[in-house]
């Protein structure tokens, strides 16, 4: 395993960050690799890289991603898929993974990623599924004989600027006993709405399998409204732009009222969690309506008016974050204490797509890690 990540701590010299557990709900496999590690596949697989030092690499992702565009952020991708077509390359990667996660205190996480894209070189779906699947398993090995307990899930994603999405779909429910744990769509999201893949929704609504959709980040309030009608969507990837649906003006003196849009009310009312990643969605432009800064998100408001946020990396090469690094930025920004804190974990231990038990099991321990901090 790598060294240890930097120590983030509770504003005023409080506990801790890293050592607190952690869920990870929303977490891209081709969007958290280690640059050195890319390097090394990148030589072995012929891939051309704007650099071959990984220090500088690591750089060139976080400049490129810096872009305020979904579309331009998205085109990083094209370096790490390009390393991660081999059963070789998926294994080292998922493992990895694993590890990084582990160092940074995540209990439970759930790994998205598209097979569809890792074709190139001779895998088929199922063998490209089994490669990662692999992996995480070493991964979880190797971090328990370090005293590490930690459990991954796959989530398997389809792109909706395809048309695969049905096959994808079955292609998450024949692998659900060995690892995958629910269905997301991801991809550009302007112009490529969640009605064009209701074949395979329909699909996974009949068969039971938790979904996961990629809306409110690109695209606004009607792209949420089908990730919710036509995709069934349990949870919301990103969801930042659902804050268009409330209002916020001001009555006599200081004195401010909040009026919730029926779209929003739907998703606080059901406690549908946002699966909100506050320094992509920087990048990405996602909350350039409120601003550019990160005391500009929306997350607090959301959090205030009682949605079930959840903190999330997205991306951690790119946004060059992790979950604790998150957290720390949060409580800067909005001086949550630990108690803020636990309140997402617990958010995410309910949104996980696990069984009750499962989940209330995560949500003890969750407890129980920040009791002991």
């Amino acid at each position: 395993m790598n060294t240890s990540p930097d120590e983030y701590l509770l504003p005023g010299g409080g506990a801790s960050i890293n050592a607190l557990p952690k869920i990870s709900l929303h977490d891209h496999l081709d969007g958290g690799l280690r640059p050195a590690t890319i390097v090394e596949l990148a030589d072995s697989a012929g891939v051309d890289l704007p650099t071959t030092d990984a220090a500088s690499l690591g750089s060139w992702f976080v400049r490129q991603a810096n872009s305020g565009s979904l579309v331009e952020y998205l085109k990083t991708f094209d370096v790490t898929t390009a390393v991660m077509q081999t059963r070789e390359g998926l294994v080292r990667v998922a493992r990895e993974f694993v590890e990084d996660l582990a160092r940074d205190g995540v209990i439970y996480g759930e790994v998205r990623w598209a097979p569809e894209q890792h074709l190139t070189r001779g895998l088929t779906l199922d063998q490209a599924v089994e490669a990662v699947q692999e992996g995480l398993d070493a991964g979880v090995e190797h971090v328990g004989q370090a005293g590490h307990d930690i459990r991954i899930g796959q989530l398997i994603t389809a792109m909706r600027h395809a048309n695969h999405s049905l096959e994808i779909a079955e292609l998450a429910v024949r692998h659900r006993g060995n690892g995958v744990v629910g269905f997301d769509i991801a991809g550009a999201e302007l112009g490529f709405p969640a009605r064009n893949h209701v074949a395979a929704f329909d699909y996974l609504a009949h068969e039971f399998m938790p979904v996961t959709v990629h809306a409110g980040e690109a695209d606004g309030l009607e792209s949420i409204r089908g990730a919710l009608f036509d995709g069934r969507a349990l949870r919301l990837g990103h969801g930042v732009r659902l804050a268009e649906d409330v209002k916020i003006g001001r009555a006599d003196g200081d004195n401010t009222f909040v009026t919730l849009g029926p779209l929003a009310q739907w998703v606080r009312d059901r406690e549908i969690a946002l699966e909100l990643s506050p320094s992509s969605n920087l990048q990405t432009g996602a909350i350039a309506a409120w601003g550019k800064d990160l005391l500009d998100h929306p997350f607090d408001l959301l959090y205030q008016l009682g949605f079930r946020v959840t903190v999330n990396t997205d991306n951690r090469l790119m946004s060059n974050t992790t979950l604790s690094k998150e957290m720390a930025l949060l409580s800067d920004a909005f001086g949550y204490d630990i108690d803020d804190l636990e309140v997402f974990q617990l958010n995410a231990a309910a949104a996980a797509f696990l069984p009750l038990e499962e989940r209330e099991e995560l949500a003890d321990a969750i407890v129980a890690g920040f009791e002991n901090e």
